[in-house]
């Protein structure tokens, strides 16, 4: 008669781990460990105050950023970055939302998540260009 729900898929890093290679994940990553590698999720990211995410690109849903996070973001929801955040990397996402005391360094381009470009038309990082 009645259908529960499905629970919602968690993926979780906790704070002593530490991770290096690629992710695909459906439903929700929570990172409180450190992650050296690309990240592709299906649904939300959310990267803890003593989390830690170093690679080439994340891709999520909405991204929710306490720690630290070092990489080309693509987030076809929304881009939120409390006040404890660290980000360095450019960013392209649907909104945007920064906390006063985040840090961030790079491009940000907010846009309908339907257009994300493929990483070859992403601009070089900021910095990384030799001259």
């Amino acid at each position: 008669m009645f259908r529960r729900k499905p629970a919602p898929l968690l993926t979780y890093i906790s704070q002593k781990t530490e991770f290096e290679g690629i992710i695909h994940a459906e439903g929700m990553l929570r990172v409180d460990g450190i992650i050296h590698g690309t990240l592709d999720i299906q649904g939300d990211l959310e990267i803890s105050a003593s989390g830690l995410v170093e690679g080439p690109e994340v891709r999520a849903h909405n991204i929710v950023v306490q720690g630290v996070l070092k990489a080309r973001v693509f987030a076809a929801g929304k881009l939120t970055l409390s006040r404890t955040a660290r980000l360095e990397g450019d960013v392209v996402a649907g909104a945007l939302e920064i906390e006063p005391g985040a840090y961030y360094t790079g491009y940000i381009e907010t846009r309908d998540a339907k257009s994300l470009p493929p990483v070859a038309e992403m601009p070089e990082l900021y910095g990384t260009t030799e001259g």
